[in-house]
């Protein structure tokens, strides 16, 4: 329960009424901890406008009610499973661009959460999660769930990994997962991974122009250790003073390959990770690592700003 003066977190679940909405709507109400802070669940439909020739031949009236009527139809499966797991929910609609509309209610209702069900696939993935999640993300502040092909845990308590690179970005996802515990379980297990760069690619020219190795295994060795010390050390902090623990993995290579394949291979529920977007390319992609791991694997995706 929450204590006098604390604020109930605040979830907006996008729903169009497809499959992928479903799973995102399933994935809310597998969190049986959820329940124990009371949040409030918005659910959001998202109406097209009606043609302009459309308009002209029918009454403002009717064309309100056609949009109700739709928007009824995706809203009302989403509305009876989360109500029968326990939520208290509310459902709205709007008519417009889907990312416009779902971005302003989450500023307008200072939303914690957004979640959305993904429509990428195949080769699309490989550059975007599906245009409505990623033109939100470039949209909102606000953290984004975005929720795969995967279906929803079976238990409440989440396998989690975090993904920090000694930015700010990482940190910040590391204070979003401790000040929404709930989210992920009464009794998560959360791994904190970081990819060290590989040095062993780094050359020099010798005397006769040749390419040499620029480091020797100790050297790197001792290079790699300092990055990860550096990456982790700040959020090791963090969640030592939050008492909560975490096991700490050290990959190589490539980021998006390696957290990828570690989330296949380890079989996590979720992966959090810090949003590098900037300005205009944030409406094209979200960053090479991301996309990298939504074409990889089908792990839900916590993308906090």
């Amino acid at each position: 329960m929450l204590s006098e003066g604390e604020s109930a977190t605040k979830i907006l679940v996008a729903i169009d009424g497809s499959k992928f909405s479903r799973t995102a709507v399933e994935f809310v109400a597998s969190r049986s901890s959820l329940m124990g802070v009371d949040p409030e669940v918005v659910l959001l439909n998202v109406q097209p406008p009606v043609p302009v020739y459309v308009v002209g031949s029918a009454s403002r009236k009717a064309v309100s009610q056609y949009h109700q009527d739709e928007a009824e139809v995706a809203l009302k499966p989403a509305l009876s499973r989360l109500q029968d797991a326990g939520f208290n929910v509310s459902e709205r609609y709007a008519v417009g661009q889907p990312a416009e509309q779902i971005s302003a209610v989450a500023a307008k209702n200072k939303a914690d959460l957004i979640v959305i069900g993904s429509h990428g696939h195949s080769a699309l993935r490989r550059l975007l999660f599906g245009s409505v999640a990623n033109a939100v993300m470039a949209r909102t502040t606000a953290p984004v769930l975005i929720i795969q092909a995967k279906q929803a845990p079976p238990v409440d308590s989440l396998k989690v990994g975090i993904a920090v690179d000694g930015s700010k970005y990482g940190r910040s996802a590391v204070k979003y997962v401790l000040r929404h515990g709930e989210l992920f379980g009464a009794d998560p297990k959360l791994t904190v991974l970081h990819v060290v760069q590989d040095f062993a690619s780094a050359s020099m020219p010798d005397m006769a122009g040749f390419a040499l190795p620029a480091f020797s295994a100790d050297e790197m060795s001792a290079l790699q250790d300092k990055q990860f010390e550096s990456a982790v050390a700040p959020v090791r902090k963090l969640l030592k003073k939050a008492g909560v623990p975490a096991g700490e993995v050290r990959l190589h290579g490539s980021a998006g390959d390696e957290l990828a394949d570690y989330a296949k291979k380890k079989k996590l529920d979720l992966l959090v990770m810090g949003s590098h977007g900037h300005g205009a390319f944030k409406a094209a992609i979200l960053g090479s690592v991301t996309t990298r791991v939504a074409a990889a694997c089908d792990v839900a995706l916590l993308l906090v700003r």
